[in-house]
């Protein structure tokens, strides 16, 4: 059967190089296509191209007569609407069924009488999806469809669209999703596109056999430009007129050179570390948070760990971003005690973005608007180097936070926070926006991170690389712990995020678990137990005000000249106190968690 949309050589250009060079997209009847690429790469501005909201520069669009032909955006624009059901009903036209719009509302959690300008991100979201739905339209076009959802939505979602008999074109982050849904893969980079007509799954080996093919063009290249240089300096010197030729081809070829080794460009993030905390970072004691009489955290318990990677999962409105607060001591409970660990130096990227000025340009929000450098893990850089490590180009040093891509965005929030050196990172949503390739890079960061990580996410493949454990919404304020990422959770729990809980006695779930001091616990402490447990923390003070006196006499520049066995006796000093203290911190906290268990037992 003939394509329903066909795109041919689109040419978009906002400078040098064009943005789309020569792009193509071809929809046939039913086909699930995945459109990806970089962040910036243009395929949002391609998937406007096929809505009919952008003209390009150059190249055609035709689409069949007759067919249906729907748009979500990375950005629903509900204003003008009284309801989210007015917003939805505006979507159908001619004998489109109107009970499909209250049907595919109620199903997305929303009763159609929402006022539009009161909603959230996800709710805008859910809204959007039930308009473009609502029609069951030829050809669906969806730019991030999860962004913003929480996983009983996605559930959802993935088997709407599975029952779909309509084509559709997804640009998503989220590779569980494309996993499920595609089964042909359009991939856009350097302006012009390649199609497989596989699924994701298959994409990622596609992708860098084709990118390992270009290095080794790439290299005959450079042999090819070393032989034209060595012809020009000691060649025999021909007529002018082929001199001027042959130099001609030698810039071509060093122009091509470059553009294969810009392409080939990847993002370097690092995580700066700083000085280690101590073995707890957090301790979460029977912690109890209500809103209006109703309990969205309820009796919660759980130690965390240096090193320890935590997923925080549940639907929209659980509390998840409640619960982080109250881990990291940014919300008090109403019940319960929260105990942050020593040396802990946090760092946090907000889900929302809302800490970056849209009207500060990326090179101020990166440097803090003083000067031209930026402090990354205690060195200075200039900022336009520190850009280049996440994909940005010099030019767009000055463009204004607002201008910049969701992906742009995303990509700013995260150079500014792993610039600072940290031992505790807590991220919510940070998947939102990213490109595949920079996810990949983030997850690589994570798992070489030495210090703790608190992640709240939809992003179920995203957990899978990143958790050590994942905690999760039973419902009624209960959260609990299990190991592993989020396919371990399901393993274990039995059942997904979207279910609801059951009585403890159809399907127990596994208690955080505590290292222990002794394999058997014992039926009481003993004296030098009990006597170190009270005397630790006067002794770990004062360890903490030995290492503070060392830092300060080592802090002069001059002592090492002036005083050599100064210097060694404070150095040796502040050795042995990291050292006390590392195992005064370790044994407090074998105590701690014995006494606790004697007495819970």
């Amino acid at each position: 059967m003939p394509p329903l949309l066909i795109l041919q050589d689109i040419r978009v250009s906002f400078g040098d190089p064009p943005l789309l060079d020569g792009a193509g997209l071809a929809v046939g009847p039913g086909e699930r296509l995945a459109l990806v690429g970089r962040n910036g790469s243009g395929k949002s501005t391609l998937l406007k191209i096929a809505a009919g909201l952008v003209t390009p520069d150059g190249g055609t669009r035709f689409v069949q007569p007759g067919t249906t032909l729907r748009y979500l955006p990375q950005e629903p624009d509900l204003s003008g609407f009284q309801t989210t059901l007015a917003y939805v009903e505006a979507g159908l036209v001619g004998d489109h069924d109107a009970h499909r719009a209250r049907y595919l509302l109620e199903r997305l959690g929303l009763t159609g009488a929402e006022d539009p300008a009161h909603l959230s991100g996800g709710e805008a979201r859910r809204a959007a999806l039930a308009r473009v739905l609502a029609p069951s339209p030829d050809i669906l076009l969806m730019d991030e469809p999860t962004n913003h959802l929480d996983l009983p939505a996605i559930a959802w979602l993935e088997a709407e669209l599975a029952g779909q008999r309509g084509a559709m074109v997804t640009i998503s982050h989220d590779r569980r999703f494309l996993e499920s849904l595609s089964r042909a893969m359009v991939w856009l980079d350097r302006g012009t596109t390649r199609r497989l007509e596989r699924g994701f799954a298959a994409f990622e080996e596609w992708r860098d056999d084709i990118l390992t093919q270009e290095e080794t063009q790439a290299h005959k290249l450079t042999r090819k430009i070393a032989r034209e240089e060595d012809w020009l300096r000691y060649g025999v010197t021909a007529r002018r007129k082929r001199n001027v030729r042959r130099l001609g081809e030698l810039q071509t070829l060093r122009k091509q050179r470059r553009e294969r080794v810009a392409a080939a460009g990847t993002a370097k993030m690092a995580a700066f570390a700083a000085d280690g905390s101590g073995t707890l970072v957090i301790a979460a004691d029977g912690v109890t948070k209500e809103y209006g009489g109703n309990a969205v955290v309820r009796d919660f318990t759980i130690r965390i760990l240096r090193g320890d990677r935590i997923g925080i999962v549940g639907p929209n409105g659980a509390g998840k971003t409640t619960l982080l607060n109250m881990l990291v001591g940014a919300l008090a409970p109403d019940a319960g005690e929260v105990r942050l660990g020593t040396g802990l130096a946090m760092v946090t990227l907000d889900q929302r973005r809302e800490s970056l000025d849209p009207e500060a340009s990326l090179a101020d929000t990166l440097t803090g608007g003083h000067g031209e450098t930026v402090s990354v893990g205690g060195a200075t850089r200039h900022v336009l180097a520190y850009m280049k490590d996440f994909l940005f180009q010099a030019p767009q040093a000055r463009t204004k936070m607002a201008a910049l891509s969701g992906g742009e965005r995303g990509r700013a929030m995260l150079a500014r926070a792993l610039a600072k050196p940290s031992n505790l990172l807590v991220l919510d949503e940070p998947t939102n926006d990213l490109d595949i390739e920079t996810l990949d890079l983030l997850q690589e960061v994570l798992a070489e991170y030495t210090g703790t990580v608190l992640v709240v996410s939809h992003d179920r493949d995203f957990l899978d690389r990143v958790a050590t454990s994942t905690i999760v919404s039973e419902g009624d304020g209960l959260w609990r712990e299990y190991a592993g990422g989020y396919t371990d959770m399901l393993a274990q729990r039995g059942r997904g995020v979207e279910a609801k809980a059951v009585p403890e006695t159809q399907a127990p779930a596994r208690t955080p678990e505590k290292p222990r001091a002794a394999a058997e616990p014992k039926k009481r402490l003993g004296f030098k137990q009990k006597h170190a447990l009270e005397t630790l923390p006067a002794k770990m003070d004062a360890l903490r005000a030995s290492i503070a006196a060392a830092n300060a006499a080592l802090s002069d520049a001059g002592l090492y000249a002036r005083d050599r066995a100064a210097f060694d006796r404070h150095t040796a000093a502040l050795a042995k106190a990291q050292a006390d203290l590392a195992a005064a911190e370790d044994e407090w906290l074998e105590l701690e968690m014995l006494r606790e268990e004697i007495e819970g037992g």
